[in-house]
């Protein structure tokens, strides 16, 4: 396993990491003693970084990932939750609830320190309320020893664009914008290295539209998007390889880009997950399944509020 410094946290996180929202049951229904075996399996593989939120099953996730934590060594692994979001459409990120909530993960998560708290998808709330109430809040955790870094997430680039400059965090989160569909986070890289900001990229498989399945009726992705992704998976399938496989190695191997999050709630497929990082990438059908996406080359699609939904630069989308 690689492993890269985390910006200006002097971090070393593995170069794959383990996003553990499919222990709450997010994308199917998972067996608690299965996602438990998972995060050991994901600790064996050389997988160091771990990310989870309340949000995800409704604080499922936290609690059996806390169940899984508790039979591993603190040393061990880094661990990243997040405040503000507890629902679809439940977001309060007042100092009061975000300092509730801390307490509360640290509960379910059987830990007395989060390595890296995150505010969770900012772009739905306005700005004032992030910068008067819950970007202090986290300036008080770290203070407190409750919490070692401080960050913040959310989809749309635009919106790092806009706080980055301003909100003085140590980490960003982001996803859907380092992928074989969609790589457009690379033209904020010279903004998050000029501030030291550590970068966490999620969802390399663009939360399932690079797959043979089909992507679920929930996805908010086009249809133009929804047909070249599964046009590139099955032609990977045609040729006896997964896009899986490829998006992964796509993925983590950009140097300048520290860590990528990928979930699963089952222990073979994390592990081979892990394995890819070392193979070589097939640049052969690279080549083919980049040319099948460019039609739909960094089309993304609206998440929050109208402001932060531009392309980066300031251009209207």
């Amino acid at each position: 396993m690689i492993y890269r410094k985390l910006g200006r946290t002097g971090l070393d996180v593995s170069a794959l990491s383990f996003g553990a929202s499919s222990l709450g049951s997010v994308f199917r229904s998972t067996d608690e003693s299965e996602g438990i075996r998972t995060v050991h399996a994901a600790i064996d593989a050389g997988i160091n970084y771990i990310d989870v939120s309340p949000y995800y099953g409704a604080t499922r996730a936290e609690a059996v990932l806390g169940r899984a934590l508790k039979e591993i060594a603190r040393d061990k692994f880094l661990l990243s939750t997040k405040a503000g979001r507890y629902g679809e459409d439940a977001f309060d990120f007042s100092r009061s609830r975000i300092f509730a909530s801390v307490e509360e993960s640290l509960a379910r998560l059987h830990v007395d320190e989060i390595d890296i708290l995150y505010l969770h998808d900012i772009e739905f709330v306005p700005a004032d309320i992030i910068f008067e109430q819950a970007l202090p809040a986290l300036q008080r955790l770290k203070e407190d020893g409750k919490i070692r870094f401080a960050g913040i997430s959310g989809l749309p680039l635009a919106l790092f664009e806009t706080f980055v400059p301003r909100a003085q965090v140590d980490c960003i989160l982001t996803y859907c914008h380092y992928a074989l569909n969609d790589s457009s986070l690379l033209s904020l890289l010279p903004l998050f290295e000029a501030s030291g900001v550590g970068l966490v990229n999620a969802s390399p498989l663009s939360m399932g539209l690079l797959s043979t399945r089909g992507t679920p009726d929930w996805h908010p992705a086009g249809p133009d998007i929804k047909a070249a992704c599964l046009k590139a998976a099955q032609h990977c399938a045609d040729r006896g390889a997964d896009i899986a496989k490829l998006a992964v190695q796509f993925s983590t191997a950009n140097e300048r880009i520290p860590t990528t999050l990928v979930s699963t709630a089952n222990p073979v497929n994390i592990a081979n997950n892990a394995a890819w990082t070392e193979e070589p990438i097939d640049e052969q059908l690279l080549a083919e399944v980049l040319e099948i996406l460019a039609p739909v080359r960094d089309l993304t699609w609206p998440s929050g509020r109208a402001e932060y939904n531009r392309q980066i630069g300031g251009e209207a989308s």
